[in-house]
């Protein structure tokens, strides 16, 4: 059981990254009963990371600071998924087929369809900004309660990372839109995130 000082700094955490809702505390006992598939679905997240900015960046050339800031982060990500390939090979294990990542599927639901290419970006934005936040979250948690020394390292140096794209995409959509307008749609989203923590099946072989 956590004592008291560990829930107030994990709930910190959380604020700290505006999310509503921290991760319940089993995920990572669950995570760390086998590894083989917390790792797999990890590699995959990364993978789709760099995809997705490489995405962004097809999508909207002509914004001069979105080409700009997310070029290295797909060089970043795509770093991120061979050492988490490293990570499994060095520990004899195997890289297990990809599997639909149902939060991220929950979250692209809450996306508003229509309007303009310029209200895409937003919505865009402010998703990645989301599950960047969560991974943050949740790589910070494998860092202190993992057993494995080796694997808590690991997950620290993820989580570092995982906090600056979050401030990123963030700092993108206030640099777009007006603020005002970035805040409201940020809370609507955090609200409704909540919601899908709530309802998703607390599983040890998703990293999400």
């Amino acid at each position: 059981m956590k004592d008291s000082n560990t829930f107030r700094e994990e709930h910190g955490s959380v604020r700290m990254l505006g999310l509503e809702l921290p991760t319940d505390p089993r995920w990572v006992n669950l995570a760390e009963k086998d590894l083989a598939e917390i790792l797999t679905d990890h590699a995959y997240c990364e993978q789709k990371a760099a995809t997705f900015c490489i995405s962004l960046i097809q999508r909207y050339p002509d914004r001069a600071a979105l080409v700009r800031e997310l070029a290295p982060i797909v060089t970043e990500e795509w770093g991120h998924f061979r050492a988490v390939l490293a990570e499994i090979d060095k520990r004899g294990l195997i890289l297990g087929p990809q599997r639909r990542d149902e939060y991220v599927r929950a979250l692209r639901e809450f996306v508003r369809k229509g309007g303009s290419w310029e209200d895409q970006l937003l919505e865009e934005l402010l998703v990645c900004a989301l599950i960047e936040a969560r991974s943050c979250e949740r790589f910070r948690l494998l860092s202190l309660h993992l057993d494995d020394e080796q694997l808590k390292a690991f997950y620290h140096r993820f989580m570092v990372s995982e906090a600056g794209h979050y401030r990123l995409f963030l700092d993108l959509a206030n640099g777009y839109f007006p603020e005002d307008r970035v805040k409201k749609r940020w809370k609507e989203y955090l609200q409704y995130e909540a919601e899908v923590m709530k309802e998703l099946e607390l599983r040890g072989d998703r990293m999400h």
